[in-house]
């Protein structure tokens, strides 16, 4: 039979009548092994990893963490939930992935929600991401979305400063707009000294549309025009070949032009590895590129690593006009890519007790900040304390980095036009559409306008066979829009 979560009163006292073996193992999971999913790591997996060791001290129970390549994970869980097979007891896995899992699912134990801890994790993830028709099912373990990271030594040089600004007329500094981002991408790529402007996940399979939506979001997310970005918000009618999408997917693209040989091969891994090994003047990524390449054991660039908010652009398109808006100055419009690792405990579970208390546990305020400060664990902040605890990040990070780098991320959760990534019913079968076409516009076997079309054309469809007024309630609660 399956354990149930026992409130704390309850756990406490059946630890006493333990006796010793009670003392020792609080609470007392003796014989209990929690199988947590996870894709390939380090990243994600190391942390639970890291969880699951201070975890089995503590309660005497054990973590077995399996691994598996991203492509993999949701068949594999969607599998095991739909046949009722308690094949995991915890799940790592994509926000966007919840509206096709919570029917499967377990509450969130209010137990954990009546906590100081609960309060200090940010709002957009608490009560936006970590929440399906209306119940908590799921618990952020990893703060995500894109920052710029830029190499301070190349951009505070006063040779390649002087020579940047005679030829573009204004200074050298981290791009404000994609403009600026591909002037600059321009001039530090030098095939002959080993050096590109940048780098971007191109690989399908990589993580390569989050990298895409990154550029998106800056023309297509309007500040007066809502959940205006992937769909129609009022018709579910597909928004992705309009001309917002077209001018991203043509700088996407051109992105190539300006990244290390074999960059339409390259993940997001990759990506972090060419800034660290000094291959590129600029990325952006999550906070991973940030975490690693301060750090001198896998680094060469460490020492000379700044961050900001990736950059914007001062016309963005409106879908409910059909026209473009005219802004005086770039707005920013931070991509929450991907959302965040969330982690959340199917209700076939052997042990639902352990494995909420695992969760619980992996994700507090210290073994989370110890997560998010190991490069390579994949966890970025999420939690207030997180950013606020400044000290903790200068074992590798210099005080001056450390501050670029906790403001770019906090400067980006706190963006007026911060852009959630889209949470819809059947987003795998989304994505897959997307990943096809997205790698023949980049191979350069099809016109990025014909590209776009057939996105728009595959999701559509899917729209309708998912059924088209359920996708519009469920994208619309998903974008923080109240009921047609």
């Amino acid at each position: 039979m399956r354990r149930v979560f026992l409130a704390t009163a309850s756990a406490a006292a059946l630890t006493l009548a333990a006796g010793t073996a009670g003392a020792q193992c609080d609470p007392d999971f003796s014989g209990v092994t929690v199988t947590v999913g996870s894709q390939t790591g380090p990243f994600i997996a190391s942390a639970m990893q890291m969880a699951g060791e201070t975890w089995a001290e503590q309660t005497c129970g054990e973590v077995d963490v399996v691994e598996f390549p991203f492509g993999e994970l949701y068949p594999k869980y969607l599998t095991a939930m739909l046949q009722n097979e308690a094949t995991f007891d915890v799940i790592t896995f994509a926000p966007a992935w919840t509206p096709d899992f919570a029917p499967y699912l377990s509450e969130m134990p209010a137990e954990i929600r009546q906590t100081e801890a609960w309060q200090d994790i940010a709002p957009v993830y608490r009560d936006r991401l970590m929440v399906w028709d209306g119940v908590h099912k799921s618990q952020t373990i990893d703060g995500d979305l894109h920052t710029l990271s830029y190499r301070t030594d190349l951009f505070s040089d006063p040779a390649e400063m002087a020579a940047f600004e005679a030829e573009y007329g204004y200074p050298l500094a981290a791009p404000e707009s994609w403009d600026q981002y591909y002037d600059i991408a321009a001039f530090f790529t030098r095939p002959d000294d080993g050096l590109w402007g940048t780098a971007e996940a191109f690989r399908r399979g990589g993580q390569q549309f989050w990298f895409f939506f990154t550029h998106a979001a800056s023309y297509t997310n309007h500040p007066d025009a809502p959940g205006c970005m992937f769909f129609h918000p009022e018709t579910m009618e597909a928004q992705i070949n309009n001309p917002g999408w077209l001018r991203a997917l043509e700088d996407y693209i051109r992105s190539v032009e300006y990244s290390p040989p074999g960059a339409l091969n390259f993940s997001s891994g990759d990506i972090r590895t060419a800034f660290a090994g000094g291959q590129v003047a600029m990325n952006f990524d999550w906070g991973d590129t940030g975490t690693i390449s301060v750090d001198p054991a896998q680094s060469t660039v460490a020492g000379h690593v700044g961050s900001a908010l990736t950059p914007g652009s001062d016309q963005i398109y409106n879908c409910l006009t059909g026209e473009w808006s005219q802004y005086d100055s770039v707005i920013r419009s931070p991509f929450m890519a991907f959302g965040g690792w969330q982690a959340a405990v199917p209700e076939a579970s052997d042990d639902l007790q352990a494995a909420w208390h695992f969760i619980e546990w992996a994700s507090n305020p210290e073994n989370s900040l110890q997560a998010a400060i190991t490069g390579g664990s994949g966890v970025n902040p999420y939690r207030f304390s997180h950013f606020e605890t400044i000290d903790v990040w200068l074992g590798n990070f210099s005080q001056v980095e450390a501050e670029a780098y906790l403001g770019a991320q906090r400067g980006s959760l706190e963006a007026p036009n911060i852009t959630l990534d889209m949470r819809l019913p059947g987003y795998f079968s989304y994505t897959e559409i997307l990943e096809i076409e997205l790698s023949r516009a980049l191979a350069g076997d099809v016109e990025p306008q014909d590209a776009l079309d057939a996105i728009a054309e595959g999701w559509d469809e899917l729209t309708d066979e998912f059924g088209r007024d359920a996708q519009l309630a469920a994208y619309r609660a998903s974008m923080g829009l109240p009921p047609m």
